[in-house]
């Protein structure tokens, strides 16, 4: 077997110093070498250098094949750096990679925290609402920023959201002769960051986070009146027992809510809409949680606005069932695929008893009533009669 045309290698702040004899080796080698400007210089290769372009793209890297050739990136390339984009395009035997320590373990390493448990995201890329499933009491986070600017509208993003209290650490140009760190208060933080290469530590506390439980209040999406309300949501979530890394259609999403939860367990949710004003409020929902990443929203009514979307491995459908809609569905399921269908109206009602007896699943009615004042006494207010059902393929 040929040696490998491409060698990616994370380079640290120490440049050539911190590198493996057989990363220098590969660099001595290369006919070109591409990186950041800031990682060829580091690496001092001159002329054979050639500057990532803005986006990156692995085209021109790829251009480049079967010639000795180098690629530098940040600490471990495999850790929201290039690595993986370009392996995924790429034979097993076209690459090797020399990583060096990545941001996150440095930055562990200077605080003396657990890795395992700490948190990891990159936000140098991403909306500082990826934060939002994650920011719980005495979580420890630790986040690549985009720049230096970034890192004081962190400070004010989390201190509007409650989380002022916590404490912050700056870390620049970790693992380098300019390393320096710095310790802040999140709503005292009034400091300039001088550098770019920078990192937060966040620890965090004020607040309370959202809960991990099924069923989240229904103050926390923005909805006209068409959500599925917090108990019937959790029942519906049970039985849709959501799985990390799982599919869900979401038809008639209405504000989205049941594909919010789902996408906080792991998943992946496709909300299938068809009122641009509701089309809105789900987008609204998803980013608020950052989970815009997680969820897709479909402009459209089922089931002709199914026909191009990949299969689920979960269906839940809010209302407006007919047996044209579920034809479709139930065609699209694989075997162990759930479906779970919901009803307010006697019609509907009349087809999911139909369904159960044909396809078997549990069938089940929910009345719920909620204490209200009546005069000078209180009184039950029932809501209307939800029925469920659901079914594995």
């Amino acid at each position: 077997m040929a040696d490998p045309w491409l060698t990616i290698i994370g380079i640290g702040e120490d440049g050539l110093a911190g590198l493996s004899e057989a990363s220098r080796k590969a660099l001595a080698d290369a006919e070109t070498v591409f990186g950041g400007e800031r990682h060829l210089a580091l690496a001092g290769v001159g002329s054979r250098g050639r500057a990532w372009p803005a986006p990156f793209d692995a085209g021109v890297v790829l251009s480049c094949r079967d010639r000795p050739t180098v690629v530098l990136a940040s600490g471990d390339p495999f850790w929201h750096g290039a690595g993986a984009v370009l392996a995924e395009r790429l034979g097993s035997d076209e690459w090797i990679a020399h990583p060096g320590p990545s941001t996150f373990s440095l930055a562990a390493a200077r605080l003396g925290w657990r890795l395992e448990t700490t948190i990891c995201i990159g936000l140098h890329a991403a909306p500082f609402e990826r934060l939002v499933p994650h920011l719980a009491r005495d979580a420890r986070i630790i986040c690549l920023m985009r720049d230096a600017t970034a890192v004081d509208a962190l400070a004010k993003w989390l201190t509007d959201r409650g989380w002022g209290a916590s404490l912050m650490w700056t870390l620049e140009a970790l693992g380098g002769p300019q390393e320096y760190t710095d310790q802040h208060r999140v709503d005292l933080f009034a400091e300039e960051v001088t550098s770019n290469l920078v990192a937060v530590a966040l620890w965090a506390r004020g607040t309370q986070g959202i809960p991990r439980s099924s069923g989240l209040p229904d103050d926390l999406f923005v909805h006209d009146g068409q959500i599925t309300k917090r108990p019937v949501r959790a029942l519906a979530l049970s039985a849709l027992a959501p799985r990390p890394g799982e599919g869900l259609w979401d038809i008639g999403a209405g504000s989205g809510s049941i594909s919010v939860e789902w996408a906080l367990c792991g998943g992946t949710a496709t909300a299938i809409e068809a009122r641009e004003d509701r089309v809105a409020n789900i987008s609204k929902n998803a980013a608020a949680f950052g989970l815009a990443h997680r969820i897709s929203v479909v402009t459209g009514k089922a089931p002709d606005a199914l026909a191009k979307l990949e299969a689920p491995d979960a269906v839940f459908i809010g209302g407006g069932l007919d047996r044209a809609m579920f034809d479709a569905v139930w065609s699209r399921l694989a075997p162990g695929m759930r479906l779970v269908a919901h009803s307010v109206t006697l019609e509907t009602e009349a087809l999911l008893g139909e369904l159960q007896q044909g396809h078997g699943g549990e069938l089940m009615r929910v009345e719920i009533a909620h204490s209200a004042p009546l005069g000078r006494y209180r009184s039950w207010e029932a809501a209307r009669p939800v029925v469920q059902w659901s079914v594995t393929r």
